[in-house]
């Protein structure tokens, strides 16, 4: 029998069904694991015994009378920027460190009606603002292949709990890359949809023409099993699309020939700022492509170039407007010392939010203003067409990129939080993607330094099933992604 905590979902479903376990047994096994390293690792902001248990034992329920779906009895963390129902979702932050909503989020609510298991609430940057798991009000998250570096963000605790098996898998969400590079940076999958698939009712909003709930999982099967149970139309988010959705699993039978695969390498993705040993490592991974049978020619996307400032003047646009809720009137911290109401407003704001949340306010603000609006945040959606247009362009004649995921492994903790440009560099390869609101793929590929790389696929808007086909491809012809971190 392997160690329960390390098995992907497919291993754990088949267990569970032949009955050689049960959910409680291998919730027991999680929680577990979590006692003896969460303090190495520190990816939960919440931890949930109790309801995990309850519903470990109602999926065992489940189990025997037959009416098992492909998730029941099986243990996730949710990023704690997901309303959970009767759980503290504090979005890393001092401003709701209090909040308990009353409602599940459409993502988690799905899960729970497969009968999933809920272990916590992971770690994550204030308001999913962040590329390190640096900026939590309560905590850094640590990278389990090196407890001095970071884990990625801002999903890092979701990314963190898998790689270091603490849960199977965990429910992220990716704004500008915050599902797949803390996942590259732990060696573990992860899948940011295309926008508008997953719904983001009950997902606290950062910005959200950007916003998108994604899975991480030890396989591109585990993603594409729990893509399936989160996708598809809700009336309640205005940006879902009225789509039915398939089982997505399906599309992974194929095995792993890619012929036919037209798959492009974008110049721009390889340029200044990519460590050679990432470079090298993904590199590599393109040749295992070709030889598993896609056909690999260079691309160019010369708007890429302006996708940095592009999001950098959109999303805390977004932001300064969706944070403005926050006043210390309705719910969250408020600031009970002030004289009147527009002092307890300033306080609360002030001492609520932490310092990068309030950097990117000003931005947006700033942005917005009267006198400003027109040559910042215009030409910032002017940019943003001729983001989409090029690669509109590009899968004209390709059906998917690969790049890095990131363009360096997991750096050490402290290190570029005093410098917010070289922070916001981290997600150059990433962010292209949701400025275009297309789907992402992140597979691990290899090791630079002893740490992990992740490749990263990215194809046409609704494109999912093509990119876990040529990832699960790569997975059957690689070891990569079996790697355990030392921990």
């Amino acid at each position: 029998m392997p160690e329960l905590n390390w098995l992907t979902i497919q291993e754990a479903r088949g267990l569970l069904a032949r009955r050689e376990v049960s959910s409680v047994e291998l919730t027991r096994a999680c929680l577990e694991r979590i006692e003896a390293v969460e303090d190495n690792v520190r990816s939960f902001i919440t931890l949930t015994p109790e309801l995990a248990l309850a519903q470990a034992e109602a999926a065992d329920g489940m189990l025997a009378e037959g009416t098992a779906q492909p998730l029941t009895g099986i243990p996730v963390q949710v990023k704690d920027v997901m309303c959970t129902e009767g759980v503290l979702t504090t979005c890393g932050s001092r401003m709701l460190a209090d909040y308990v909503p009353v409602y599940n989020s459409t993502a988690v609510d799905r899960l729970f009606r497969q009968g999933s298991v809920m272990l916590g609430k992971g770690n994550m940057d204030e308001f999913a603002m962040g590329s390190s798991c640096e900026n939590s009000a309560f905590h850094p998250t640590h990278n389990p292949w090196d407890a001095v570096r970071v884990p990625g963000g801002s999903s890092g605790g979701a990314a963190a709990s898998v790689a270091a098996g603490e849960s199977v898998y965990s429910l992220g969400s990716d704004t500008g890359g915050s599902v797949r590079q803390p996942a590259a940076l732990c060696g573990v999958v992860g899948l940011k949809p295309s926008y508008g698939l997953v719904s983001r009712y009950g997902l606290v909003a950062y910005a959200s023409s950007l916003d998108q709930i994604g899975p991480i999982g030890r396989s591109v099967a585990d993603c594409a099993l729990v893509f399936s149970a989160i996708a598809g139309h809700d009336p309640r988010d205005a940006t879902s699309l009225p789509l039915s959705v398939a089982d997505f699993s399906s599309e992974l039978e194929s095995g792993s020939d890619l012929s036919g695969l037209r798959l492009g390498v974008p110049v721009e993705y390889f340029a200044e700022g990519i460590e050679e040993g990432v470079r090298r490592t993904v590199e590599q991974a393109i040749e295992t492509l070709e030889q598993l049978g896609a056909s690999v020619q260079e691309v160019s996307l010369p708007s890429t170039k302006y996708a940095l400032a592009c999001y950098y003047i959109i999303a805390p646009s977004e932001c300064s407007a969706n944070l403005a809720r926050y006043d210390g009137v309705k719910y969250g911290y408020s600031d009970q010392e002030a004289a009147d109401m527009w002092g307890a407003m300033e306080q609360t704001r002030r001492y609520g939010f932490g310092p990068e949340v309030t950097r990117r306010i000003m931005l947006g603000t700033f942005a917005l203003s009267a006198g400003y609006y027109d040559a910042y945040y215009l030409k910032a959606q002017q940019a943003r067409t001729l983001i989409r247009q090029d690669f509109s362009e590009v899968f004209k004649t390709v059906d998917a990129l690969v790049t890095p995921t990131s363009p360096v492994v997991a750096f050490p903790i402290g290190e570029k939080i005093g410098d917010p440009v070289q922070m916001y560099l981290i997600d150059v390869t990433t962010l292209p993607v949701n400025v275009a609101g297309l789907p992402g793929l992140s597979v691990p590929c290899g090791f630079s330094d002893g740490l992990p790389v992740g490749m990263q696929l990215i194809g046409p808007h609704l494109s999912e099933p093509t990119l876990l086909r040529i990832g699960h491809a790569y997975e059957q012809a690689t070891e990569w992604h079996k790697q355990r971190p030392p921990l």
